[in-house]
């Protein structure tokens, strides 16, 4: 992915048949499904991919034990099938992960148990392991870092795990791959409409180098998640706003908070959320909230009451009671929820399947989801555009597609290159050419200047909170490391991107501006 070829594309080409507005899970999945039919595709992101939402998730490619509680079993089965044709799509993206759930009272391990069987049930042949009851015994030996008086026993279920920003850059690579044009740091700044006030095309503009572009389309889709409302208003200006944000947030502790390799579930917290505590990265993730929040950000703040919601669950069940000063890194991120009918619903009671919505001027939007079920929206938003005559009809192509990088024998967290999958034997000789390439960029972490340059000249990252924060997961992980290495990591982009000192000085400032953010 060179940008100088990207821009090239579209200076070149000005009518496509599918334009897609949105980088992230929802925008990138769409620009996928509908270049692997054979549309001639581009994709338009106005910062870089995955910037929002799609960058922070719990990190849990999941069928839902609480929509499964809740009854959905359609949406359960969909996210499950979905788990599974990932982990055969991208196993270097995918990690099978165990989670227990502590059996406090006599009775909840042999109620989750059935519960769950249930679960792997609706997984079908795609089930990627399967429930047990876990004694008192092996329970408090699997989960060293919890009470033992949480653990009169447990089940062990099974789930995915995966690393979303990687996720994202490689569905990009893949739509490259497959001929398509991705872009960030494009944004769209109008919609084109004929004389019968159907949607033509777009106006975008380039802002790295401030040139603007019209471009036409056969089908124009929105798939900007929590900021759809904004898409939504160019088509129909003082429309109601159709997606409401909800806020959760995450807290990166070290792992030996919970230094086993299983997960720990609480099915049922103070509020009734769920909450979890998971191995991610050599870290642990524990979250989330669920709040209602009045307008979208790109980067929305913590609440307070939702850090020290997380710390006080997570003080009740673990025996090293965290604080707020072995916090690694808080981050926040919304839900793109289509907004409720009622007024005052709660968050929680909104349902998180998607819809897809073709406006009377031949907008395309796709609304609501989540990372697991990324693929199956996707497929269901260009099938939407050629039922409303946007598009010839193509069959989808990508239930078995291998995404970029794709090695059956590589896993998430076999090391800390296996998301690139067979790039990372590339980013390994490019370490081997260049002592400086080999070096690591801070002490306690094992990512390399080798990275970096690679981030550059094959991922489209232009800026340094692009490469520390979602090509090197670095700045969501220990955000005071991420600070540490600022300069040096933007003298290294510098010296090939031709920075000049204050564009040197500009990335540094923002940057440390938002670690900020994510430190408590």
């Amino acid at each position: 992915m060179k940008r100088v070829d990207l821009v090239q594309n579209i200076e070149n080409k000005d009518a496509w048949d599918v334009i897609v507005i949105g980088g992230g899970a929802t925008g990138l999945g769409v620009a996928l499904d509908a270049v692997t039919r054979g549309y001639s595709t581009l994709l338009l992101e106005a910062n870089d991919f995955a910037k929002g939402t799609s960058s922070r998730s719990t990190k849990l490619v999941h069928g839902g034990v609480r929509y499964l509680a809740q009854g959905n079993v359609a949406l359960v089965r969909e996210a499950l099938r979905e788990r599974g044709r990932l982990a055969q799509n991208a196993p270097h993206l995918f990690k099978t992960q165990p989670f227990i759930i502590p059996g406090e009272k006599w009775w909840t391990a042999p109620y989750y148990t059935f519960g769950l069987m249930i679960y792997d049930l609706l997984a079908g042949k795609l089930s990627i392991g399967r429930t047990s009851y876990v004694s008192k015994g092996e329970s408090r030996k699997r989960l060293k870092g919890v009470k033992e008086s949480k653990l009169n026993a447990g089940v062990c279920y099974y789930d995915g795990q995966f690393d979303d920003a990687r996720l994202a850059t490689t569905l990009a690579q893949s739509i490259v791959d497959n001929g398509g044009t991705v872009l960030n740091y494009c944004r769209v700044t109008d919609l084109q409409k004929d004389a019968a006030g159907k949607v033509s095309g777009v106006c975008c503009k380039d802002t790295i180098s401030g040139k603007e572009y019209t471009l036409k389309a056969k089908a124009v889709v929105n798939a900007t998640g929590v900021f759809a409302n904004d898409i939504m208003a160019m088509d129909e200006p003082g429309s109601k706003a159709r997606i409401v944000p909800s806020q959760g947030i995450h807290l990166i502790l070290d792992r030996d908070f919970l230094p086993n390799d299983d997960a720990l579930m609480v099915p049922k917290t103070s509020d009734g959320r769920v909450l979890f505590a998971v191995p991610w990265h050599n870290k642990i993730v524990v979250g989330t909230t669920d709040t209602l929040v009045k307008d979208a950000d790109y980067e929305p703040k913590p609440i307070d009451q939702e850090v020290q919601f997380i710390l006080d669950t997570a003080k009740d069940y673990l025996t090293k009671a965290p604080t707020r000063e072995d916090v690694r890194s808080v981050f926040a991120g919304l839900r793109p929820l289509a907004a409720p009918k009622e007024e005052g619903k709660s968050t929680k009671e909104v349902s998180r399947s998607h819809k897809v919505e073709v406006s009377d001027s031949g907008l395309v939007h796709i609304l609501g989801g989540k990372w697991t079920t990324y693929r199956q929206m996707a497929e269901d938003t260009v099938d939407a555009a050629i039922e409303s005559g946007l598009i010839f009809a193509k069959p989808c192509k990508t239930v078995d597609l291998r995404l970029h990088g794709y090695d059956k024998n590589i896993h998430l967290d076999d090391s800390h290159l296996s998301p690139y999958g067979t790039d990372a034997k590339e980013i390994e000789a490019l370490a081997q050419s260049d002592e400086k390439y080999a070096a690591l960029i801070h002490k306690d972490h094992p990512y390399t200047y080798a990275q970096v340059r690679w981030a550059m000249d094959n991922e489209l990252a232009t800026t340094l909170e692009d490469v520390l924060a979602r090509r090197i997961r670095l700045l969501f992980l220990d955000a005071r490391a991420a600070g540490e290495v600022a300069q040096s990591v933007a003298e290294f982009m510098a010296t090939h991107l031709g920075w000049s000192e204050e564009r040197v000085n500009q990335e540094v400032s923002a940057f440390t501006q938002l670690v900020k953010q994510y430190l408590l």
